[in-house]
């Protein structure tokens, strides 16, 4: 096992190249999910994993997943992976490094002719992101069982058009069911998308679980009019009672520091007139916090401050939650052999814990799970600017290599 090394070029390679598939001026990516892009990457991405030696089946959910047989195929696969869509503003590395860092461990092992003894499946789940469809981390959702495929393919993006629309008409969605599949232990490579292995000059990070994340949809209704003839006393205005509630939120988390955080992400005016007041007024919030009780008690607060700004202003306010996912720890035999894999191959590293959601906190509930980490300059993430060397990359697939290598025997 020690023998083998991955290809850094080749990694670094596939990398830049899937890059130029929605690849923006600034040197990101925009491939929303289920889009065309995504359906070109997506295609690419079975096509280098055929070649690689792998049988390729894909779920209704378009959930697409590349198994290489092992010595005794009966036994539960080792699964890794990740994402390929993106941000609409997003970088080259955030999710696709763990796709293509597994797609690089499948061709290491293919040229090596080594053949582990469990089977392997590298895994690109569907609509991690969530920018163009809420709630993020669907694929994986559905197939643990958190969401179900009609509630997912029901969910409408800005424009009307629903996750089953999308998937149909660009011939996305596969015959598989969704679930019902045993995994071995299941690894995510990611970015860190923080600050913390770059100030300590980490090359690896261990991930040890997953702080728990809520999203809200929250709508206020007032009442649409003049804004030059409307006296203040008289204005029912919903942009007020939005930005009331917004300035709410930012102290409820501040009071709940250093490890409580609150987001506002979207938010639309209508009717979005100059001179006309703001009749209805909808946004997003994402909370997150690593301990549910605390999560809890923010959203208790928020629920309380909602009633009394209601009830002040004469504003209709409808909160209504979107997302509630707790607190993950992942699995110490899985931690464990990546630490192994860390210390084996030379790498400095720390335990972390991820302010981020990432598929593997849903697979933490049907299977044995981890993620490793590694850095990301200025900690910058969810942004065109993101950036990550060949080196640091070469370091995670090293990592997730040995890891996978251990699990899978």
């Amino acid at each position: 096992m020690t023998n083998l090394r991955i290809d850094s070029e080749r990694l670094w390679s596939t990398l830049m190249e899937t890059a130029a598939i929605g690849g923006t001026a600034k040197g990101g990516i925009c491939r929303l999910s289920l889009t065309d892009l995504d359906r070109q990457v997506r295609d690419w991405f079975v096509a280098r994993c055929e070649a690689a030696g792998c049988t390729v089946t894909i779920d209704r959910m378009g959930n697409i997943f590349a198994r290489r047989r092992g010595r005794d195929d009966s036994l539960p696969p080792i699964g890794f992976g990740s994402h390929l869509d993106t941000q609409p503003t997003g970088g080259k590395f955030d999710g696709i490094l763990g796709v293509l860092a597994g797609l690089e461990v499948l061709r290491t092992l293919e040229a090596a002719g080594y053949e582990t003894a469990a089977p392997l499946e590298l895994v690109n789940w569907t609509n991690e992101e969530g920018a163009r469809f809420a709630p993020s981390m669907m694929g994986s959702g559905v197939f643990t069982g958190k969401a179900t495929l009609d509630a997912a393919r029901a969910r409408r993006d800005k424009d009307g058009i629903s996750v089953g629309a999308a998937l149909d008409e660009l011939g996305l969605a596969g015959p598989e069911p969704c679930g019902g599949k045993s995994y071995g232990a299941f690894l995510e490579l990611h970015i860190e998308q923080g600050p913390l292995l770059e100030a300590e000059a980490k090359e690896i990070g261990i991930v040890t679980g997953v702080q728990g994340i809520r999203w809200y949809e929250v709508t206020v209704t007032g009442r649409e009019s003049h804004a030059g003839t409307t006296p203040m006393p008289h204005r029912r205005d919903a942009f007020q009672g939005a930005a009331r509630l917004a300035v709410a939120l930012d102290t409820l988390a501040r009071n709940h520091g250093p490890h409580a955080v609150a987001t506002i992400g979207i938010c639309r005016v209508e009717p979005g007139s100059t001179n006309v007041i703001p009749g209805r007024v909808e946004f997003t919030i994402d909370l997150r916090h690593p301990d549910e009780a605390v999560l809890d008690t923010i959203e208790t607060a928020l629920t309380a401050t909602v009633a009394a700004l209601a009830a002040e202003t004469g504003l209709e306010i409808a909160v209504t939650p979107v997302l509630a996912a707790a607190p993950v720890g992942f699995d110490p035999r899985v931690i464990g052999a990546i630490r192994a894999a860390a210390e084996a191959g030379g790498f400095s590293h720390r335990d972390i814990v991820s302010g981020a959601g990432h598929d593997a906190a849903h697979m933490a509930s049907v299977a044995p799970t981890g993620m490793i980490f590694v850095p990301c300059l200025d900690g910058l993430s969810h942004n065109e600017a993101e950036s990550i060397t060949l080196e640091q990359a070469s370091a995670g697939a090293e990592t997730l290599l040995r890891a996978v290598l251990a699990l899978a025997g």
